[in-house]
């Protein structure tokens, strides 16, 4: 029963039958074999893996990955800017709350986000997603320099709130279209993150000095409205008259152990995942690299996050996203350990590119593994929701806590405290994975349906 999407018709409804002509998303390839109608007035309907729709949400989804995740990537230039010349009067500390705060609004109402989905609010969610990212870039552009207050509200208030109505819909959206692809189909959207975290850093330095950094943000901002705007005419989701997924029951959720090991663990992961993202510009500078140089380095991180979150998921729908997820975890730990050891920038470049490819796979391999802890389709949307939540927490506190680990002396940042922090969270975060995976073999669910750990 747990292999198809299970669907119930409400009472008074029609006898819920249904035939490929009155159900718009059955087109592509099928990974599942049909069945027969249970009784109860239940019935299950397939999962197909491709079609028109299906890959036209895949990109729609990449679109809106660049958007959101990507331009937050991006926030390394903004916290090299804003530390040094914008709101220099604030700490690295203060500034880096901005950022955290953005990517806490993002995650943090995915609970509310999730049931919305489950109840059948995608379009609306998007829609008034990319009215509200876009407003508030334009905001971000009119704020004074040294006026704080204007800065967190626009970009980590407005564009977190904005980012979280597109983020979290865009990824759930894909299982209705993909069951036996998932993850390579999840892969490819999520690359769009690692792309925009290439190119709104390369953007925002080129244009602000030919230019402005407000002017930089303002042309940024209309990119951003016309891919946007693009996105929401490509995604589809799955249209059921007469049928309703089944609900989720957030009891049978939250008594799932291998589900709640794996959300604790990736509160520790995002605890310290992000410190290269956010602060290698500034390590970079700090060590006497030229700026020029060091502004790449933004860029090069998120090229290594392409290749991270394209080539795990190809092998996770073979191999499970737990047997992938594992060594990415416990190499990009000893990856944060190496940064003790950049000294150059062409180290840098080394450390960017390997830290992107194995932290990228993280990223793009969790809404595939909270997908396939899921019972059911019905309840994607609550499972990621009540997951991204939590993690939202953890991306609140990460960032500052290590920006206040980062003292100053004799005009230089003391990096050490920063890195074991980093390098720690997310070494805890692959033993908590390991034994969530051993929980979900235990459970007998390993080699249920088929499903690879």
């Amino acid at each position: 029963m747990e292999e198809a999407d299970l669907v119930t018709s409400p009472p008074g409804s029609a006898s819920g039958s249904f035939d490929k002509e009155s159900h718009p998303t059955l087109t592509g390839k099928s990974c599942e074999s049909s069945h027969e109608r249970p009784p109860q007035e239940t019935v299950q309907v397939q999962v197909f893996d491709g079609g028109k729709e299906a890959w036209m949400t895949v990109g729609g989804t990449w679109l809106i990955q660049f958007c959101t995740y990507g331009y937050i990537s991006a926030f390394g230039v903004y916290q090299d800017y804003y530390t040094r010349i914008f709101l220099s009067q604030e700490s690295p500390s203060n500034i880096s709350w901005i950022g955290s705060f953005q990517l806490f609004m993002q995650y943090a109402p995915g609970f509310l986000v999730g049931r919305a989905f489950d109840a059948g609010y995608f379009h609306y969610m998007i829609a008034v997603g990319t009215v509200l990212q876009v407003f508030s870039m334009v905001m971000l552009s009119f704020a004074r320099e040294n006026r704080y207050y204007q800065v967190f509200l626009a970009q980590a208030v407005g564009m977190g709130i904005g980012q979280s109505l597109l983020f979290l819909p865009s990824l759930t959206v894909i299982g209705h279209h993909f069951k036996c692809r998932r993850a390579l189909a999840t892969g490819i959207a999520v690359s769009g993150a690692s792309f925009g975290g290439i190119a709104w850093p390369i953007l925002l330095n080129q244009l602000s000095r030919r230019t402005s950094f407000a002017n930089a943000i303002r042309a940024t901002a209309i990119l951003a409205a016309v891919l946007l705007l693009l996105s929401n005419l490509l995604m589809k989701t799955e249209k059921r008259p007469r049928l309703v997924l089944q609900r989720p029951r957030l009891r049978v959720i939250f008594c799932d152990s291998a589900y709640l090991v794996s959300v604790a663990s990736a509160f520790c992961i995002n605890l310290g995942l992000f410190f290269p993202y956010f602060y290698l510009e500034l390590y970079a500078i700090d060590i006497g690299i030229d700026s020029k140089l060091a502004f790449y380095s933004v860029t090069v991180i998120n090229a290594g996050s392409v290749l991270g979150r394209l080539l795990p998921n190809f092998f996770a729908d073979k191999y499970g996203p737990y047997n992938l997820l594992l060594p990415c975890l416990f190499i990009s730990s000893a990856l944060a350990f190496a940064m003790f050891g950049i000294t150059s920038f062409p180290a840098v470049v080394a450390f960017g590119l390997l830290y992107g490819f194995w932290s990228g796979s993280y990223v793009s391999l969790i809404p595939s593994l909270l997908a396939q802890l899921s019972s059911h389709a019905g309840e994607h949307g609550t499972r990621m929701g009540i997951a991204f939540s939590i993690v939202g927490v953890s991306l609140l506190i990460g960032t500052p806590i290590e920006g206040a680990l980062l003292p100053s002396r004799d005009g230089k940042y003391v990096w050490d405290n920063s890195i074991i922090f980093c390098a720690v969270m997310v070494l805890c975060g692959a033993v908590g994975m390991t034994i969530s995976r051993f929980l979900y073999v235990a459970q007998g669910r390993g080699g249920d349906r088929g499903n690879k750990v």
